[in-house]
């Protein structure tokens, strides 16, 4: 399994955090890798999230590798884009998907450069 996406899932159910407290449903997450797919089910209900590994039905789906996944989680990689670039696949209720997009990161801030001071010299 990788860090980043574990940290990302105990986040997730330490708290409902960015996702407003009615939501409600079930998204499961299948990742691929190689002939594996890892799955994620976050049943969210009565602002608690739960997440746990069963392959069960559930009211959305993500498809998508766990090498992109975890680029997702990490704020490397847009969600949104990679669904419209046919790397990630979406199925069921689009609330959920849109709802499950809030809770991943931003991009990551740029790093600082050194510090410069122009037209002045020491």
């Amino acid at each position: 399994m990788s860090e980043p996406i574990e940290a990302f899932f105990e986040r997730l159910s330490a708290g409902p955090g960015s996702l407003p407290p009615r939501a409600s449903g079930s998204l499961r997450i299948d990742l691929g890798s190689g002939t594996t797919t890892e799955r994620w089910l976050v049943t969210i209900g009565k602002g608690t999230v739960s997440v746990s590994h069963r392959n069960a039905k559930a009211d959305a789906v993500i498809r998508t590798s766990k090498d992109l996944f975890e680029g997702m989680v990490t704020g490397r990689v847009n969600a949104m884009a990679g669904t419209l670039r046919g790397v990630v696949s979406l199925e069921g209720d689009p609330t959920l998907l849109v709802l499950f997009q809030r809770a991943l990161p931003g991009p990551p801030a740029p790093a600082k450069r050194g510090s410069t001071t122009r037209g002045r010299r020491s």
